[in-house]
């Protein structure tokens, strides 16, 4: 019986330790956001451009479905992607890929932030990017 407990302790901590190597990394997330390099970009534009500080994305975390320039994007990976091809001219990147999950990570990290009153006025932008 005291052998099991041991075991069950050594599989708990171990998964706590290894759990944190796996998990998406906000501070990465948001250095993508300010890439302008993301996905082969060649707009001289990052995500930050259109939503400085991440203004105007707070709530995207907890939505399934985008409409953006009259687009359906389901998912925020999806979302993520059309404006990197669109904005940023630049190629999707892997939905499934660190990046990815990361970038994620940080626009989810983002639902406590107060929504932006005005937007500042930009001289050409890609609307719902």
């Amino acid at each position: 019986m005291k052998g099991l407990k041991v075991v069950m302790l050594t599989i708990i901590a171990l998964g706590l330790i290894f759990s944190g190597a796996f998990a998406a990394d906000v501070a990465k997330g948001k250095a993508l956001f300010n890439d302008t390099k993301l996905g082969g970009g060649t707009s001289g534009k990052s995500c930050n451009s259109c939503h400085p500080d991440g203004k105007g994305v707070e709530k995207a975390g907890g939505k399934k479905e985008f409409n953006i320039m009259g687009k359906k994007q389901k998912g925020l990976e999806a979302a993520v992607n059309f404006c990197i091809e669109m904005a940023n001219k630049g190629k999707a990147i892997d939905p499934k890929s660190a990046d990815m999950a990361n970038i994620v990570a940080y626009i989810k990290s983002l639902k406590g932030m107060a929504p932006a009153k005005e937007a500042p006025k930009k001289k050409k932008s890609i609307e719902g990017c």
